[in-house]
């Protein structure tokens, strides 16, 4: 069984009307140096930031969305962004914005298993419970 390790996350938020302060958790941001990974899963639900706001625009908020698993991934696709160490991607990611797309404050984890903690992550913090 795999050792145990210490991560980093933040949750991707849409602050649709920042003067308001209302958000809606619309992803998952992960990272452990020591693991070699840095990965975001998105999850938009449009009909959930249209209730905060109508006439939000959306293509936007989806273009920046997508950004965030390029930077994550790094590489040319990531531009100048992309060769930055793993670190100082993450740093950049969830430094603090004050535009529609925002990530929470950094919080500490630890897991055995990376990918099923960012996809517990998501059930929990991102995904509606069954039944909303």
């Amino acid at each position: 069984m795999p050792q145990p390790c210490t991560y980093d996350y933040a949750i991707v938020r849409v602050v649709p009307r920042v003067e308001r302060g209302e958000f809606v958790n619309v992803g998952v941001i992960v990272s452990c140096v020591t693991s070699n990974f840095l990965q975001a899963r998105i999850e938009l639900d449009e009909a959930r930031l249209r209730a905060l706001d109508p006439s939000l625009e959306l293509d936007a908020i989806r273009a920046t969305l997508a950004a965030i698993p390029a930077i994550c991934a790094g590489g040319p696709q990531a531009g100048a962004l992309g060769r930055l160490s793993m670190r100082e991607r993450f740093d950049w990611l969830v430094a603090p914005r004050s535009t529609a797309v925002q990530t929470s404050p950094v919080h500490t984890g630890r897991c055995r298993d990376l990918a099923g903690e960012l996809e517990r992550l998501l059930d929990k913090m991102v995904r509606q419970p069954a039944g909303h």
